[in-house]
């Protein structure tokens, strides 16, 4: 596989907003092209950052990736961005992982910033290092949601957390152990992956001691996770609350539970009242360069603001 570092010095000259490279990768210092080799002399001449990497939470993937695209498509050249920066092409790149790789990258160097859509650990803090600092984006909550086709929907509004955690570990099977007049039809219980901040949250909210059932379909991200809901009548799944609202822009599609007796809304997640939330933040382990900080502020400007609410999150700036 090619390395991270070849990517970034072929492609300079130009946005790069995918997940063509593994997220996470380990660096080369080795260059063979000539081109490479005269954009490593350059940066160890000026040592000004032009490439900005972001790897991790497939949540916040999609709101970093309208900002470097935007803020690229504006700028062009980081001179423009602040006249005493050299005349480089700006290149931002954010690629999706989960928050767990996200976080590792940071840690390892792999990622100039690791993307996190779940609190960071202690131990995560301390490898880090003294230099260790962390974003904020958004607050997201996990909406205990299920399809709107559901005849449950139609009498039922709130789960307590005893049955949602039952629910998810299997123990109840069928939507009529839930409710009586549901019929015997099999759950389908819908989660994210191993590697995703959601899977940590609601497991230390939710199910605490218990585990999710084996037979649970886990989804690569949460816009897939709301579709597989969306797709299955008898599906519950925990739809975080920018997927859940993203999916339900143009019609309803999933119904969420009450958690409770507490509704998953902005003010109840703000609030702290909805239990089952998480911040959506972004971390580094490094002293910020002055290109970094320029990101960094256009992230928590009005514009930034406004693509969060366009996703469908709620901003925490």
């Amino acid at each position: 596989m090619r390395s991270l570092k070849r990517l970034l010095s072929i492609l300079l000259a130009s946005v790069l907003i995918t997940n063509l490279f593994a997220c996470g990768a380990k660096t080369s210092t080795t260059a063979s092209a000539n081109t490479n080799d005269t954009v490593a002399n350059e940066e160890k001449k000026d040592d000004f950052k032009a490439n900005i990497l972001f790897c991790g939470s497939t949540s916040l993937y999609p709101i970093l990736s309208s900002l470097a695209s935007s803020f690229t498509e504006e700028y062009v050249t980081w001179d423009k961005v602040d006249s005493s920066f050299p005349k480089k092409n700006i290149s931002i790149y954010v690629a999706p992982g989960g928050s767990g790789v996200g976080v590792s990258a940071a840690v390892d160097k792999t990622a100039d910033f690791g993307m996190l859509a779940r609190d960071i650990k202690d131990s995560e803090v301390e490898k880090l290092g003294r230099d260790y600092k962390s974003f904020v984006v958004a607050k997201d909550a996990l909406t205990v949601s299920v399809n709107k086709e559901n005849p449950i929907t139609e009498n039922m509004d709130n789960m307590d957390t005893e049955t949602i955690k039952k629910i998810f570990s299997g123990e109840i099977d069928t939507w009529d152990k839930v409710d009586v007049s549901l019929p015997s039809e099999k759950i389908n219980v819908y989660i994210r992956d191993l590697s995703g901040g959601a899977y940590e949250v609601f497991q230390n909210v939710i199910m605490k001691d218990a585990q999710v059932t084996g037979s649970a379909t886990q989804s690569a991200s949460m816009t897939e996770l709301a579709k597989n809901i969306a797709n299955d009548k008898w599906g519950i799944g925990y739809a975080g609350f920018g997927a859940y609202n993203k999916i339900n822009a143009d019609k309803q599609v999933l119904q969420a539970m009450k958690v409770d007796g507490v509704e998953a809304t902005a003010e109840n997640v703000v609030s702290g009242a909805y239990k089952v939330q998480r911040p959506v933040m972004f971390v580094s382990g490094h002293v910020i360069t002055p290109s970094e900080q320029k990101f960094i502020d256009y992230i928590f400007s009005d514009t930034g603001k406004k693509v969060v609410e366009a996703n469908g999150y709620i901003p925490a700036f």
